[in-house]
């Protein structure tokens, strides 16, 4: 798909935020020059796993230009100048305040590029108390409550993926696009400055959790496999120790359970049950019955009456089940060490597959991007 060819993006970014940005602005087909210091985007060490490539570099920046400048230099200053001059779209993600240090102040930026689509990506914001506090994904579940609705019990977890640093990226993808709308739509074709953090991305999906705190008294709290406020809704174990997460979202379904998967239909008219908030609050008892009941049979029968019930139902599926899961669809990435065969992207569009992307070497584009934009 190439709906973003034409459009350059210069992303000046290091870590997971701002190159989960860039890399689906290159996934779209724009022009993506990012820029990296002399040792690269410290996420290239994150670890070897992938062909000795780091995971999380192979996974954001397939289909990127990289050079490496050294923006305290007059010289490599006045090279992004001149990126900035003809670029659509600027991504940066440096701390807050030190590209205005380096003479690159987005203000300043938008005055002198009118059309320019600035967007900084921080942990905390550009202004407020915390604005300059160092900030990391897990840092960021942690400060906003996050992980206080996330493990069992009093013992709390991250959830296992950079969720905080995703939130972000998608943030920041969902205004610029947005804003590349509305420039389209402008006859004076006026660029944005767009602000996105980590903690208000993440504060933002932790808006349920939030409200019921505030205005209903109801604190979640850690329920591990289980959801915090319906019952039954959590994971059962089954006879060969494998287990099904189930969801019983209304009284029908909750009948049906119990008559049609369960082969119980007293379950559901026992007065402790009759009712979410009643099996809400006899959740133990309830899920004692319904352990008991599962174990009685190993998980794919199990599923076969779930599915005769029509009862939601999912597997708790281990990482060698997601690697042959028969649902998944693909993407592959040429990497220098070889082809390397990711999962596909969430949207599918009119069926159509995204081509193949490869990643860039650390300033492999050096020659040409400084023989392009190192003219005054």
């Amino acid at each position: 798909m190439e709906d973003l060819a034409g459009i350059t993006v210069v992303a000046l970014e290091q870590a997971v935020a701002a190159p989960y940005v860039s890399g689906r602005l290159a996934e779209a087909g724009a022009r993506v020059i990012k820029i990296e210091r002399e040792d690269g985007d410290f996420a290239r060490g994150y670890d070897s796993l992938v062909k000795d490539q780091s995971a999380y570099f192979v996974w954001l920046n397939a289909g990127k230009e990289s050079v490496v400048l050294d923006l305290k230099s007059p010289k490599d200053a006045d090279i992004l100048k001149n990126m900035l001059a003809t670029a659509d779209i600027f991504i940066q993600n440096l701390a807050p305040g030190a590209l205005a240090r380096l003479g690159f102040d987005p203000p300043a930026l938008q005055a002198e590029y009118p059309s320019l689509i600035i967007c900084s990506i921080s942990g905390y914001g550009e202004e407020g108390p915390f604005r300059d506090q160092k900030a990391y994904d897990l840092l960021i579940q942690a400060e906003t409550g996050l992980c206080s609705i996330t493990g069992i019990n009093d013992e709390l977890t991250r959830v296992g993926v950079s969720v905080s640093d995703i939130s972000a990226g998608m943030t920041a993808c969902q205004e610029i696009l947005q804003a590349l709308f509305a420039r389209e739509r402008d006859p004076q074709k006026k660029g944005r400055l767009i602000n996105v953090s980590l903690f208000h991305a993440t504060a933002d999906w932790m808006n349920v959790p939030y409200l019921q705190h505030r205005y209903g008294g109801f604190t979640p709290g850690n329920h591990g496999l289980k959801h915090p406020s319906i019952a039954p809704y959590g994971a059962f174990a089954c006879r060969d120790g494998r287990q099904v997460l189930i969801s019983i979202q209304n009284e029908r379904e909750w009948l049906s359970l119990c008559s049609v998967a369960l082969g119980q239909p007293e379950l559901a008219t026992d007065p402790r049950f009759v009712n979410n908030s009643l099996r809400v609050e006899h959740r133990d008892e309830l899920e004692a019955i319904l352990s008991d009941l599962f174990a009685e049979q190993d998980r794919e029968a199990m599923i076969d009456q779930l599915n005769q019930a029509k009862i939601a139902f999912g597997r708790v599926s281990t990482l060698d089940d997601l690697v042959h899961h028969p649902q998944n669809r693909y993407r592959t990435i040429e990497t220098g060490n070889g082809t390397v065969e990711a999962l596909g992207r969430g949207a599918a569009v009119e069926g159509k597959l995204k081509e193949t992307l490869k990643i860039p070497a650390l300033g492999q584009d050096n020659e040409k991007i400084r023989k392009e934009f190192g003219k005054s």
